[in-house]
């Protein structure tokens, strides 16, 4: 459902088997500035919601075919259809019909014979507090978003990291999987600070950030700010020799962004060192040791030279150039042990 300007009228569908009472009704709705749309039966008001996505739908509760209690049921299937409103049209005094309606998903009903004034101020209480329902939502949504979001780098932050890779530890002890993680550092960013002022560095650790964003690529990966310069992804059902070659590629393309680094002790470019970690989770093992291993390979990677990343328990593996990782399929670790 939309959340609707004056100049973007609410849709109704009506529907109903006699073409008299949907004349009627699309007549008294046109009028309040409706748009209006029609089915004569529940399969083609299921087919229709589905493509025209009405914000109200007036439902006859006795059609031939699909009555309006089955279609009502349907309608509700519907993803993100849970609170669209559908007022059911029933028989006057006919509280059987109201009850089932009711169970049905129906949000509110009509008696017949329909009293048209009625009918228009339950229409407009309907879409009032449906509206009111997505504004709601929405604000929530939002709430949520800025509760795990790094505000300045606009990935996720630390609480959120720590909270999803909980989460995904557990499903993959289940599954007996292998779990990687990368811890990243920019490289003597403190005296890139220095140097471009607080302002340029942190642009600097956006654009960092969004880079490395892009390159965890499935929908299960996170990739987190997890404190000052440092950045962490989570990798589920990541092998050792998949997580390297992620790391690899990342390594060396964040040089690709050719952000200046005069002060850099490496490269005249701001570039990053990462640590890399990878395991199976048991009952034997926790997520804080695999946050161990890959802080222990970050800071290896760091001591032996940085522009570079380190595997746990693994030999040391220089950044080459990124054509060649583009190049070859094979893992930049080459000989390591598969989890």
């Amino acid at each position: 459902m939309r959340i609707n300007s004056l100049k973007d009228p609410f849709l109704i569908l009506i529907v109903d088997d006699d073409s008299f009472i949907r004349m009627q009704l699309r007549f008294c709705l046109e009028k309040e500035g409706y748009w209006i749309s029609e089915a004569q039966n529940g399969e083609e008001a299921i087919a229709l919601c589905q493509t025209l996505r009405p914000d109200v739908v007036l439902l006859d509760a006795m059609m031939t075919g699909m009555n309006g209690f089955k279609c009502c049921s349907q309608l509700r299937i519907i993803p993100d259809w849970q609170h669209i409103p559908i007022l059911m049209i029933t028989g006057l005094e006919d509280q059987t019909s109201v009850d089932r309606a009711f169970e049905a998903g129906a949000s509110d009903y009509i008696t017949k014979p329909i009293h048209l004034a009625v009918m228009r101020q339950r229409v407009k209480k309907s879409l009032e507090q449906s509206q009111l329902h997505q504004k709601l939502e929405m604000a929530n949504q939002e709430l949520q978003r800025s509760a795990s979001t790094d505000e300045l780098t606009q990935v996720a932050n630390r609480r959120h990291f720590e909270e999803h890779l909980k989460q995904v530890w557990r499903s993959m002890m289940r599954e007996r999987l292998p779990l990687s993680l990368i811890l990243c550092d920019v490289d003597f960013f403190k005296s890139y600070n220095d140097t471009y002022g607080p302002q340029t560095g942190d642009r600097c650790l956006y654009e960092v950030a969004q880079f490395i964003k892009s390159e965890a690529k499935r929908s299960t990966d996170l990739v987190a700010r997890y404190g000052g310069e440092e950045f962490a992804v989570i990798l589920p059902n990541t092998s050792a020799s998949g997580s390297a070659h992620v790391a690899a590629i990342i390594c060396s393309a964040i040089q690709t962004l050719n952000i200046p680094h005069i002060n850099s002790k490496v490269s005249a470019r701001v570039t990053i060192s990462a640590g890399v970690a990878t395991e199976i989770p048991s009952e034997h093992s926790s997520y804080e040791e695999l946050i161990a291993m890959a802080d222990k390979s970050l800071y290896q990677a760091k001591a032996e030279g940085r522009n570079c990343f380190r595997h746990y328990n693994q030999q040391f593996v220089p950044i080459k150039p990124l054509h060649y990782f583009l190049n070859h399929k094979q893992s930049p670790a080459v000989g390591q042990t598969t989890i």
